[in-house]
């Protein structure tokens, strides 16, 4: 069964038996209270998986057409971060939201569980079309350093293929 999911402005949240049991399994959402909020990422992953439906207030289930719309209206650089959580979950990654780091993502080496350890990584995926000036690679470096993370860039390009790079801070 489906999970029922509803996105209220910029949020997507259930606390339906099917989300519960989802969440206690592959740690999709964040648990606030009794109910799963999902980030975007996660919610269209599940979607395209058939694994969840998204309703209006009204209770009216939206079309996956209606869904990329306000997700991309809601953050503009949607489909990037998409094409890189993809990837990561069917690469065995628990990706997580980065926001109060000040990155995309925090990713959870493969086997580890998110309230049992710590996350390896925080990820910036980029377009290979966008150009980071070396300010901007310093900066997200100190982030990943001063969180004792490895900092992971993901360059989308064109067609949709991913290249990851690790950076790792070394004392000599």
């Amino acid at each position: 069964m489906k999970i029922k999911a509803t996105l209220i402005s910029d949020k997507i949240t259930s606390n339906t038996l099917e989300a519960q049991n989802l969440f206690a399994t592959s740690r999709f959402g964040e648990k606030i209270g009794e109910k799963i909020f999902y980030s975007l990422s996660e919610a269209l992953y599940l979607i395209d998986d058939k694994k969840m439906e998204i309703l209006n207030p009204q209770n009216k289930k939206l079309t996956q057409e209606e869904i990329l719309r306000k997700f991309e209206k809601i953050d503009k650089k949607f489909k990037i971060k998409y094409l890189v959580f993809k990837d990561l979950r069917k690469k065995g990654y628990i990706v997580k939201s980065a926001l109060k780091f000040g990155a995309e993502f925090r990713i959870y080496d493969k086997g580890k569980k998110v309230d049992k350890s710590h996350s390896k990584w925080i990820c910036f995926p980029v377009s290979e079309n966008k150009q980071i000036n070396w300010q901007e690679f310093s900066a997200k470096n100190r982030i990943a350093n001063s969180i004792k993370k490895n900092l992971l860039v993901a360059i989308v390009d064109e067609e949709g293929a991913i290249s990851y790079y690790e950076v790792k801070w070394t004392r000599i």
